[in-house]
């Protein structure tokens, strides 16, 4: 680790004043974001998880990137992979927010599911990688320009799904439409909000970074493995910003948003690692990842399988007016903790 450890108190405040900068950066991105799609008519689908799950994500490439380059490849791929598994698990939580209907009922619609399939495509490619045999071109795995790719393509693909869909969810009484705001106040230019939007996401990336360095100063001075401080602790604290914009967008009505917010800021984190992979010098950074990571993988693989059952069976309520698969999620997430925290 370079850098120098920072002191045990230290950074405990600093994860703590990270973990608020990032929340209260988060609603003005949530805002922010609702407001664009009712501006460009790009959609909440497609907004929520290009624009906004992107910025949201900016603390968590902020963490992933440092820790690559510091040296630390368990610590930025669990903070990955960790931070997909935390982010399926609060949309467990912003469904609880959403009382009339299950989440993924009310939200239905083909961007969203779209997402959630690359995100387990791309999710699998990233487990091929750290599994596979140890190959690279100037210590960059060739994975790496593969997940970048395919990105692009299924946001692309994803986008013209909207504009020509050849399939669409049947409407019940609960399906929230996404529609533009009517009340959109003339005042806000597209400028303002792209400025609101700008000045928001370097809050986060600035805490990110924060955070990221108090994360490895725990680590040298309390022992605690790089997975599990990567994977839970700042995992946790980078992806408040989707707990956050999910909840503000839920309480807003743009539910489409929420979904798709968290599922294309999910599909868009697999890119930490590609971002990580040349940051890390000692070689592919899939190659020196520890037992640990390939686990976090397959787990955020089996949510968001889970996930993506819940949308296609849109169970309009369950128990304690949570979604069966939300429930479903919570509980894996839990045990893949337990599992991070036993040291497996």
């Amino acid at each position: 680790m370079t850098g120098g450890v920072w002191p045990l108190g230290l950074s405990l405040v600093l994860v703590a004043v990270g973990a608020v900068i990032i929340t209260f950066a988060g609603i003005r991105l949530a805002a922010a974001a609702d407001r664009l799609a009712d501006r460009t008519g790009l959609g909440e689908a497609f907004v929520g998880a290009v624009f906004l799950g992107a910025s949201t994500s900016l603390p968590g490439i902020t963490a992933s990137v440092t820790a690559a380059w510091n040296g630390l490849a368990s610590l930025a791929l669990a903070n990955a992979l960790g931070g997909i598994a935390v982010q399926t698990a609060f949309l467990a939580v912003a469904d609880a927010v959403y009382r009339r209907a299950n989440l993924e009922h009310a939200a239905a619609s083909v961007g969203n599911m779209m997402w959630a399939v690359l995100l387990i495509t791309l999710l699998a490619a990233l487990l091929v990688a750290m599994l596979g045999p140890p190959i690279s071109w100037l210590g960059v795995h060739p994975v790496t320009p593969l997940l970048v790719i395919g990105y692009v393509v299924g946001a692309r693909w994803v986008a013209e799904a909207r504009e020509r869909p050849m399939w669409r969810p049947r409407l019940t009484g609960a399906t929230r439409l996404d529609k533009p705001d009517p009340k959109v106040p003339a005042t806000e230019t597209l400028t303002r909000l792209g400025l609101t939007f700008a000045l928001a996401a370097a809050l986060v990336v600035s805490a990110g970074w924060a955070v990221t360095r108090a994360g490895e100063s725990l680590i040298a001075l309390t022992g605690l493995s790089q997975s599990l401080v990567g994977g839970v602790l700042i995992a946790v604290v980078t992806s408040l910003p989707e707990l956050v914009t999910s909840v503000a967008a839920v309480r807003r009505g743009a539910l489409t948003l929420a979904v798709g917010g968290v599922l294309g800021g999910n599909a868009f984190d697999t890119l930490f690692a590609a971002l990580a992979d040349p940051a890390y010098r000692g070689g592919s950074i899939y190659h020196h990842a520890s037992p640990s990571e390939p686990r976090l993988a397959g787990l955020t693989i089996l949510m968001s399988g889970v996930l993506v059952l819940g949308l296609l069976r849109r169970e309009r309520a369950g128990p304690g007016r949570i979604g069966s698969e939300g429930l479903l999620i919570l509980a894996l997430y839990l045990i893949g903790v337990w599992i991070l925290g036993t040291g497996g």
